[in-house]
């Protein structure tokens, strides 16, 4: 809890996976994903209750052997892979607190595939949101800007285009304004948001996270993070 206002941690943790089968099952340095973001949960002392939502007993199983005991088994309808966060989100909280029998304010995503998140980042972003009075809150990471829309192509057949309409215009780095991209540390909403299903109502606010990230979409991706952790 933080200023009376009552903190869910749901964790979406699905079975299935095009990129790397079970991938949320994956471990890194023999430390599985789940143990990992347990881990971090430890330290971070508002959050009140945490839940996992997912279709695979198997998560189960390794969330208890993590001291995470709560879990929603979701619907198969919910289990696909192009199926949004907000109705997991939605369905997990509705679930969650009518067993619990507790209401909460605020809703915390915590994805397994960001495991170099710090705990201090996210007890930041949390007391943000809640001290800003802001409906959502993601947490970011600046792009550099050779990276920017503006200087990036397409490829058409055999030739190139500018990827958008302004790039023709852009002739130094400083015509170039900072942009930004979703690094998974934490997603924040306020529970009517997460009851009306808006991933980005108006009024979301943003916590900057300056240390390196990364989010595992591919085997890559997992030995990288090897690296880094």
């Amino acid at each position: 809890m933080y200023k009376q206002k009552k903190i869910l941690a749901i964790i979406p943790a699905r079975g299935g996976s095009k990129g790397i089968k079970n991938k949320n099952l994956k471990k890194i340095k023999e430390k599985s994903l789940l143990n990992i973001l347990s881990n971090v949960l430890k330290k971070i002392k508002i959050i009140d209750d945490t839940v996992i939502s997912t279709d695979s007993f198997k998560i189960i199983k390794d969330a208890k052997k993590n001291n995470i005991e709560n879990f929603i088994l979701r619907s198969k309808k919910l289990s696909g892979d192009r199926v949004d966060d907000m109705p997991v989100l939605k369905d997990a909280l509705q679930k969650y607190e009518e067993i619990s029998n507790k209401k909460f304010d605020y809703i915390v995503m915590l994805q397994l595939t960001s495991p170099l998140r710090n705990y201090v980042d996210v007890e930041k972003a949390i007391k943000k949101i809640i001290d800003r009075n802001f409906n959502a809150l993601w947490t970011i990471s600046e792009i550099d800007l050779k990276y920017h829309p503006d200087k990036q192509l397409i490829k058409k057949g055999e030739f190139l285009k500018y990827f958008s309409k302004n790039a023709k215009k852009i002739i130094a780095r400083q015509q170039l304004n900072k942009t930004y991209y979703r690094n998974g540390v934490a997603y924040i909403f306020k529970k009517n948001i997460v009851e009306r299903l808006q991933k980005l109502p108006q009024n979301t606010g943003t916590y900057i996270v300056n240390s390196h990230q990364i989010s595992i979409d591919s085997l890559e991706d997992l030995k990288k993070a090897e690296k880094l952790i």
